[in-house]
């Protein structure tokens, strides 16, 4: 009998400690919900990693050439040596019969022609009337590094590269003594209805929103404005009853495409109402402005905000580094434990 007792009080102990384990590796574990572009990658990359972008940026390359030639034709711009003419028909038959994320030597010669030519600059200063990657400049402009034999992508070539997210892909990692889950989900319009709902009770929040976008419409709407559609999801996820008691941390990345952005093309196309400097410290303020006084609950939830560029690993893990701060303390508050 006294055995038995003291068997099931050795075994109630046991269950104790788990059940106290469990809970305070609960209150370590950070779950965050990121929306928008992802601007971090925990470990950098291996070279294996680095090689596995290849495809994608050679896809990338070929489909924003591509994208300019569209547009010459919707625009009407004239090339400025009719040859390219051909050069472009050529490439688009090209793009359709070899391997996606290929460049043979053929393709590489006959991209490098048309970035050259005069009728395609003219189109590409135009970008913010189409559809073109943020990155199209950088991998065209280095086109002949990208197809040396033996290329091997660089950070900064990874970190620039673009693949359309959908669905919710999960990311584990310990930083700081926590472990973090962080949620990436679909961005586009379509994908938001589908994740939502999942969320209530997330730690914290990252959205992400490009600076840049301030003269750009949308992939599934060329009528909207990406800044505007930008605000918009920030309101409903802001003010949504689901994330009431949840931190919020606002990344305004791409200030480096934006601080070249705002000489030539003034704030006033997409906020009508703003009529002052065209700087990048005056209109990027502005535009942080515009997302902070969306917050109806300003008295008791703050928003952190912070302007970034995602292609400067080292303002972007200094940034994160003390937004997990802020998570930690919170987090730990709320659980008792600081």
């Amino acid at each position: 009998m006294g055995a038995g007792a003291s068997a099931e009080e050795k075994h109630s102990r046991e269950l104790e400690k788990k059940l106290k384990d469990d809970a305070e590796k609960d209150a370590r574990t950070v779950k965050l919900l990121l929306l928008g572009k992802t601007i971090i990658h925990q470990d950098g990359y291996s070279l294996e990693e680095c090689l596995e972008f290849i495809t994608i940026i050679y896809g990338n390359t070929v489909q924003s050439m591509l994208a300019i030639i569209k547009a010459m034709n919707t625009l009407n711009i004239q090339y400025g040596d009719p040859g390219r003419q051909d050069d472009a028909r050529k490439l688009s038959h090209l793009s359709d019969t070899i391997d996606e994320g290929t460049m043979p030597k053929e393709m590489a010669d006959i991209i490098g022609r048309l970035w050259k030519d005069t009728g395609i600059q003219a189109c590409f200063d135009r970008a913010s009337e189409y559809q073109l990657n943020d990155s199209a400049g950088y991998y065209l402009n280095d086109l002949e590094r990208l197809v040396t034999p033996g290329y091997v992508p660089t950070e900064q070539d990874v970190l620039r590269s673009r693949v359309k997210t959908t669905g919710i892909i999960e990311t584990q990692f310990g930083l700081k003594d926590l472990n973090f889950r962080m949620f990436d989900v679909g961005g586009q319009r379509s994908e938001r209805k589908k994740w939502i709902h999942c969320f209530e009770g997330v730690t914290c929040i990252i959205f992400i929103a490009a600076l840049s976008a301030y003269d750009m419409v949308l992939v599934e709407d060329d009528e909207v404005n990406r800044m505007h559609e930008s605000l918009h999801l920030f309101n409903s996820i802001c003010n949504h009853r689901y994330f009431a008691a949840t931190s919020i941390v606002l990344f305004l990345n791409k200030k480096d495409v934006f601080t070249d952005k705002i000489k030539k093309t003034h704030l006033s196309i997409c906020f009508p109402d703003y009529d002052g400097p065209n700087t990048y410290e005056d209109a990027g303020n502005y535009i942080k402005t515009q997302f902070l006084e969306l917050n109806m609950q300003r008295d008791v939830k703050e928003i952190y905000s912070h302007m970034t560029c995602a292609t400067d690993t080292e303002n972007v893990k200094f940034v994160f580094d003390a937004v997990t701060d802020i998570i930690i303390k919170e987090n730990l508050k709320d659980c008792g434990l600081f």
